[in-house]
Formats: C-alpha cells, sequence, structure tokens
C-alpha cells in the first residue's frame, strides 16, 4: 500500500494466517470478556473504551499494523498512520437478559446451561466477517444491557497473523488496567476517536526467536508419507470432504464455577489435564453420536511456544502468533462403557508432557521453510478431499491477574471470558477453543463450518459434553 510505512515481512507461521485469509479459508480470532464498572461511572461508556483502546494501540504496536500482499509470496506488514475508533468499536444492546457479572457465583445445575444467546449471535456474524485494507485488522464489539448500564461484554476479534489465542488475553489484560484508569481520569468532554499509530517496531516472528529444528528421522518420516504413501484409517470421522463456501456456526458452553472447579479435581485426582481430560470427553461424545462405522478420531492440540522464548522479548503481555500442535488418535473400541475412560485422558497428557518435552522442535510449523506458495502448494490442492483430523482443543487455561482494581480504589473488574475462533475450510471438522476466566468457570466455544458437520450432531455433542462434566461434578 503506496504511502504507508513499511514494516516487517510476515512470518512463515504468520503466513499461514494470511495465505488462508486471503482465500476466505478462515476469518479471524475472538476473545470475550465480561466486565464490570465502578457504580459511580458518569460519563458515557463510549468515553471509556474508547480511552482504553487508545492505551491499548499505544502499547501494543500490531493493532496499528496490517498484512498485505496476502495472496502473493511475500506479504509484509504495513503501518496504518492512524486508528478511527469508529471503523474498529462497535456497541450492540443485548435482546436478553444479561448473565451473571464477575462477581456473581453461578450456583447450582441450572447455572450450566445458562447460555448466552446473544453472544453467540454476536460471534457467529463476527466470525463470518474478513477484513480488508486500509482499515485495522481487528474489532472491539461490545455488548451492552440497559438494566445493567455498568456491566458490559467485549468481544476482541482480530486477524490471526496479529497474535494468538495469548494475544487477545494481553489485549483484555490491557484494556481491563486502562478501563480503570480511564474511569476515573475521563471527563464528559468528548473523547478523541481518531488516535495516532505508535511508532514502536512490531515484536519478532517466532522464526527469529527460535530455531525451530527439525530432525533428520522426522523429515524423512514427513517427506515418505506426503511422496510415497500414506494410509487412512476407513474408520477415521473427519467430517464432510473439504468444500467452500466457509459459513460458520458459534455456539459455547459455560459451566458454573462449582462444576469447574470439580471437573479440575477429578481430572487431578485422575492423573491427568484438564486439557487432556476436555480432548477425551469430546472424543466420548463424539463416538456416542456417530455411527458406529467411523471407529477412529483425530484431535489437535494447540500448544503455546512462548515458553521457550526469549522473555526478555516476549512475555504473557505480549502480542504475536507463538504457537504449534501436536495430535492424537482416539479409537471407538476404548470408549465402549464410558464417555472420559480415564486411561484415555492419562495417555493424552502423556503425548501432550512428550511434545513438551521437544521445547520446538519437530513441530509442524518447522516444515513451513520449505513452503514457497502457501495457497498453491497446501490449502488449495485439498479441496473436495478428505480432511486430515476430527477436531482440535485450544485451551488459554485459567486467565489470571485481570482485576484492574486501582489502589485504595474501586477499579474496574474483569470476570467470565469466552475464546472462539473461526472453523478452518482445510482445517479440522471441529474447533473447540477453551478458558477459564477470572470467574472461575470453564467455557468451551465450539465452532464448525456449516454443511461440513451437521447442526443436529454438534447439539448432540455439545448435551453430551455437558452431561459428563455435570456428572462428575456430582460424583
Amino acid at each position: 500500500m503506496d504511502g504507508f510505512e513499511r514494516l516487517r515481512p510476515v512470518g512463515r507461521l504468520e503466513r499461514w494466517s494470511t495465505a488462508q485469509h486471503g482465500l476466505k479459508f478462515y476469518f479471524n480470532v475472538a476473545l470475550t470478556a465480561s466486565y464490570q464498572l465502578p457504580e459511580g461511572c458518569s460519563s458515557p461508556l463510549k468515553h471509556y473504551i474508547y480511552d482504553a483502546c487508545r492505551v491499548a494501540v499505544g502499547r501494543h504496536p500490531i493493532l496499528s499494523a496490517i498484512p498485505v500482499d496476502e495472496d502473493t509470496n511475500e506479504p509484509h506488514f504495513v503501518r496504518l498512520p492512524k486508528i478511527d475508533l469508529d471503523r474498529c468499536v462497535s456497541f450492540h444492546e443485548r435482546q436478553h437478559e444479561a448473565l451473571q457479572g464477575p462477581n456473581d457465583a453461578a450456583a447450582g445445575p441450572g447455572s450450566d446451561t445458562n447460555r448466552d444467546t446473544d453472544l453467540d449471535a454476536l460471534l457467529t456474524t463476527q466470525h463470518n466477517i474478513s477484513f480488508a485494507p486500509p482499515h485495522p485488522f481487528w474489532r472491539l464489539c461490545v455488548l451492552t444491557d440497559a438494566a445493567h448500564p455498568h456491566r458490559l461484554t467485549a468481544a476482541f476479534v482480530f486477524h490471526h497473523a496479529l497474535g494468538d489465542g495469548n494475544s487477545a488475553v494481553a489485549f483484555h489484560r490491557t484494556l481491563c488496567q486502562a478501563l480503570s484508569e480511564a474511569v476515573s481520569t475521563v471527563s464528559d468532554k468528548t473523547v478523541p476517536t481518531i488516535i495516532p499509530s505508535p511508532s514502536t517496531a512490531l515484536l519478532p516472528n517466532v522464526e527469529a526467536l527460535h530455531p525451530m529444528p527439525l530432525s533428520i528421522s522426522y523429515l524423512l518420516t514427513v517427506l515418505f508419507k506426503e511422496k510415497i504413501w500414506s494410509s487412512r484409517d476407513p474408520g477415521l470421522w473427519t467430517g464432510s470432504k473439504i468444500q467452500l463456501p466457509l459459513v460458520n456456526r458459534v455456539h459455547h458452553l459455560a459451566f458454573s464455577q462449582p462444576s469447574t472447579t470439580s471437573f479440575v479435581n477429578a481430572c487431578r485426582a485422575n492423573g491427568t489435564t484438564v486439557t487432556a481430560g476436555l480432548q477425551t470427553v469430546i472424543a466420548g461424545a463424539l463416538f456416542a453420536h456417530l455411527p458406529d462405522t467411523f471407529t477412529t478420531l483425530n484431535c489437535g492440540a494447540v500448544i503455546s511456544t512462548r515458553r521457550w522464548l526469549p522473555p526478555d522479548v516476549i512475555d504473557d503481555d505480549s502480542m504475536g502468533v507463538y504457537f504449534q500442535d501436536c495430535t492424537e488418535d482416539y479409537r471407538r473400541q476404548d470408549f465402549r462403557t464410558e464417555m472420559l475412560p480415564w486411561d484415555e485422558a492419562r495417555r493424552s497428557r502423556k503425548t501432550l508432557e512428550t511434545v513438551l518435552s521437544l521445547k520446538g522442535k519437530n513441530a509442524t510449523p518447522n516444515l513451513l521453510r520449505y513452503v514457497n506458495n502457501y495457497q498453491k502448494e497446501i490449502f488449495l490442492p485439498k479441496i473436495s478431499k478428505d480432511r486430515d483430523s476430527s477436531y482440535e482443543v485450544s485451551n488459554l487455561g485459567v486467565v489470571k491477574g485481570t482485576k484492574g482494581k486501582e489502589e485504595g480504589g474501586s477499579g474496574v473488574e474483569m470476570g467470565r471470558m469466552v475464546f472462539t475462533q473461526s472453523a478452518v475450510v482445510t482445517g479440522r471438522a471441529i474447533e473447540v477453543s477453551v478458558v477459564t476466566g477470572q470467574d472461575g468457570c470453564l467455557v468451551l466455544g465450539f465452532t464448525w463450518q456449516k454443511g461440513v458437520v451437521e447442526d443436529t450432531l454438534m447439539e448432540q455433542v455439545i448435551s453430551g459434553v455437558e452431561e459428563e462434566v455435570q456428572r462428575l461434578a456430582q460424583v
């Protein structure tokens, strides 16, 4: 884009997202958080939100950068000279009663089924809208409630080349702190809607920070499967064949704090983790509702690679793309008597631990150095073919330290969070994005592509997961 400051090239892992976005094979990621402002706030909500966004843009330079030339082999970032918040921030009035605030403890089994339909409707719309220059590649969509003017739900929706799920946590942490400052400093005077972009350099891409090594044996194995021979399990379920267009479906499932605690305790007592437990119970729910001819499921788990990057460069408050994945297979014969067989959950935990012990070695993103044209070599050839995997679980874990209370003041508090992302045309049939917010409630965000997975099957799977977690809560 002529006239815009040219920044660094888009990194190899970041290009995975730009190439798909350019094809409309994948749209965006979203992390939603509920906020409660102090009762004494008298200025319009828009003033507080805009001032907090001003702080966030100043702190995170990637928010004023956009990737251009996505359809080429040399995409790069440019810096927008200014950010028009009227184009980034939108306000939406709730149509139904608002959910509980950040400090309201959810109690009783009924609270687990308290679905925020307004949020699902908003996220469904947002996950079907892509980005286009010269506008920012992020949006903040705010749900308000006339009955509770000091409560709001803010969905941060962004292009995946700008950041990963942990980046969205960093954004909300910044926003919460900035809102706490804004409620004390913002007056009734009009808050600027146009803000200048910072001159700060972008953070390095992952390839500049980690060697991303590959062993000869791993490379030979991959080459053999890609070029010589690779068998597909005839019993593997992966939804329909890869197809267009991408139309996203969204449904989130929130568990109460008591149910969340019970599930966490059950996983620990049985020698596994929440992520491994969720991978397993989702497999069990799928097997329970798929025809018996489907005997195998393949699950992908997303792993943050920040733990292996230089801490003086990348930390929890950094926005960037730093992740890899690993896979696990599940077989119907191991789920004959239980929806969550603990032996399988323990096996899944060991798989995750083995991958973590490699510290980024032999990871799928490391292979991208051998790809020139992502669209022509990776994505387009897959249309009308079977996909490779059944579902993905991406768990951000427990989000802590998000209260924006000032010393001696009331401040702004952050509560429930919902993590969701676009389905991937050439990717797994189901995306399950997981987070536990400051309210202690575990939330699963299910997304799938219309026509790839039937809505009725998804309803059955989501209900099955919910019932099994609730059952464990009563044990």
